[in-house]
């Protein structure tokens, strides 16, 4: 009785995802506020349906020498997570640990969703199915695992054009209207043993030819997701757990979202793990993909993944298969409201940061995060003497 209460009373605040409720949408998170969102985004299994991801046995991140990031314009660490509602920071290092704070009562042993950064979590995946053999080629046409799709716009599409985000189909990503796509793939009628998001996304047109022009489209994201679990046979939270949260060593439990009629999982923004943990994926993937001594990925993965396949617009930097990319050989995952995973190969690093913006995205809060990351490369590529910064 009193959970329905709490449920009705925050129907007016249109966040029906604050409560599990069948049919809560999981777009919402869109518009929460401020303080809704520094609560929820430590808890997102409590707001929605989720998948576990299972840990094993802890691999080690010892501490290493300590660094402080060097602004350029006299910012703090401090003033910088406080200014921008950081809620954690981790900069690793040759596998250690040279800086780590915590914020908005964050902890180690808070997991904080991930938004898009999920994506390059599914895309990793894709690398696994290909090893195993689950998926036949990048250049399978997708309606070879998602039939459902084979009548509308996505039919000529293959699966190399979805992780690239080249489909050439229409969409809008704007996550302040709650018109757009993005805010709407998880509605409409359902249809009997067809995930909700096939059933939206089988209905778009097409805006260019396949393979000519990108767009960023959560969606597809999240339809790469379901290709996985229909080519492996399993969720991707458990094929993520056998693959890799276990024989590499993730220290806690990760959850990923789902949805609570159809339980499909959203391989577009699904994933709440821990700060370190999230680093742990970063060292993974410098570690050459290699788990409990066995590669876990298709040979040549990393570097086909990570490398520039489309043209965003931006000089210096493109899309891979699911992370962004600069020419310098960097790459990252990068969600809504702050979330980073950035990986530098040349410098054998890995920086994440967790965050609750007071926006979903827009340009001064990605040039702050820009400069936060040219700040750790000043302090690490300091000599040694100055590498200690200013807290």
């Amino acid at each position: 009785m009193i959970r329905s209460l709490r449920c009705m009373a925050l129907l007016g605040l249109l966040v029906l995802g604050a409560c599990a409720t069948p049919h809560a949408r999981r777009t919402d998170v869109l518009f929460w506020n401020e303080p809704q969102r520094e609560s929820a985004f430590r808890s997102m299994e409590t707001h929605y349906a989720s998948n576990t991801v299972r840990h094993g046995m802890p691999h080690a991140l010892p501490v290493g020498t300590p660094l402080l990031p060097r602004f350029d314009d006299g910012t703090t660490l401090d003033s910088y997570m406080h200014d921008h509602h950081v809620a954690g920071i981790m900069v690793v290092q040759d596998g250690r640990v040279r800086l780590e704070r915590y914020g908005l009562g964050a902890t180690r042993t808070t997991r904080w969703t991930s938004f898009s950064v999920a994506k390059s979590f599914t895309s990793t995946l894709v690398g696994a199915a290909l090893r195993d053999g689950a998926i036949h080629s990048l250049d399978d046409k997708v309606v070879r695992y998602i039939p459902e799709l084979a009548a509308g716009a996505y039919r000529d599409v293959t699966v190399r054009q979805l992780l690239t985000m080249t489909s050439g189909v229409r969409w809008n990503e704007d996550y302040v209207d709650p018109a757009s796509d993005v805010a709407r793939m998880y509605e409409g009628e359902r249809r009997k043993g067809e995930p909700l998001l096939v059933t939206y996304m089988a209905r778009l047109p097409r805006e260019f030819p396949p393979g000519e022009h990108w767009v960023y489209k959560t969606g597809e994201t999240d339809l790469i997701g379901i290709l996985v679990e229909r080519a492996t046979g399993r969720t991707l939270a458990s094929y993520l757990s056998e693959k890799i949260w276990k024989p590499y060593g993730m220290a806690a439990d990760a959850i990923w979202l789902k949805d609570e009629v159809d339980g499909t999982e959203a391989g577009g923004s699904g994933v709440s793990a821990t700060l370190a943990d999230y680093a742990r994926l970063g060292q993974f993937l410098l570690d050459g993909g290699v788990a409990a001594g066995k590669p876990v990925l298709a040979d040549g993965w990393i570097a086909d993944a990570t490398r520039k396949h489309a043209d965003i617009g931006v000089p210096g930097r493109g899309y891979g298969y699911q992370w962004w990319t600069w020419d310098d050989g960097s790459f990252a995952g990068i969600g809504i409201f702050g979330q980073l995973l950035h990986v530098d190969p040349r410098r054998h690093l890995v920086i994440v940061q967790l965050a609750a913006w007071p926006v979903a995205t827009d340009d001064a809060q990605a040039r702050a995060r820009a400069a936060f990351v040219k700040a750790v490369l000043r302090a690490v590529d300091a000599p040694p003497s100055a590498g200690m910064g200013v807290n």
